[in-house]
């Protein structure tokens, strides 16, 4: 059953905008039913319009910051599409800037976000994602964790931002030494630039600052990473591909 999904079930988080959205439908085109979980429920309403199909794509509105949020999303999706094949853990933010003298509420946004959110839909999504490998139609199952080349290399003014995508990296790393022998692939996933909407949550000055460091360079389409998550998890069971490092071809760093 390479390349489809059919008979499968698959969550999104962020699934209202860039990267999330993308990956849904790349997910639905290859015949997975979606649940698309985030806080805009206007962007997740059109993204199933979308979608289309009966069934195909249930919305969730949640917060996967607040832990009975999160474990709800995972909850009614199965209790609502019947199981739970693929989590995609993409909600994530970005807040760049110097260290000292940061404000701290930006690093409490990463951390409960970027670490938590995942951690929360992980925790609650195991259970499923180990039934659906030992009872579905494909004998297999995924986690794919959206981190970031900062998960790779730390760099000025990325300090904490840095920081939780290096924790997504080391706990994927060992959730996959935990679960690969039952058939769950954990897939890494580190975007370079990306023209998503996560740049826009900084401050007008480090918007400034990112801006110049990427001028003249063509960076990625969401879709891009849509499609290589796509590819990583519409792969037969005897393939894991556990990280997948895609920068524009002219990112240097």
């Amino acid at each position: 059953m390479t390349g489809r999904l059919d008979g499968t079930v698959a969550l999104v988080t962020g699934a209202s905008s860039g990267i999330g959205e993308a990956t849904a439908l790349a997910l639905g085109a290859a015949g997975a039913r979606l649940a698309l979980v985030a806080r805009r429920r206007d962007r997740l309403d059109a993204l199933a319009e979308r979608i289309g199909g009966a069934g195909a794509a249930l919305v969730v509105e949640a917060d996967i910051t607040d832990r009975a949020q999160a474990e709800a999303a995972v909850a009614t999706t199965v209790a609502e599409l019947g199981r739970l094949d693929t989590l995609v853990n993409n909600a994530g933010v970005m807040l760049l800037g110097p260290i000292v003298g940061a404000p701290l509420e930006e690093w409490e946004r990463m951390v409960h976000l970027n670490l938590l959110g995942l951690l929360y839909c992980t925790h609650a999504a195991l259970p499923h994602l180990l039934e659906a490998a030992d009872s579905g139609p494909r004998s297999v199952a995924d986690v794919v964790n959206v981190s970031s080349v900062a998960g790779r290399v730390a760099r000025l003014h990325s300090g904490v931002y840095n920081a939780t995508k290096h924790g997504v990296g080391a706990f994927s790393e060992s959730l996959r030494q935990e679960v690969t022998a039952r058939h769950v692939r954990v897939t890494l996933v580190e975007p370079g630039a990306t023209a998503t909407e996560l740049a826009f949550h900084n401050r007008p000055e480090i918007l400034e600052g990112m801006a110049q460091n990427f001028e003249g360079i063509e960076i990625l389409q969401a879709e891009d990473i849509g499609e290589a998550i796509s590819y990583a998890v519409t792969r037969p069971p005897r393939v894991a591909v556990n990280e997948i490092l895609v920068r524009p071809t002219e990112q240097e760093r």
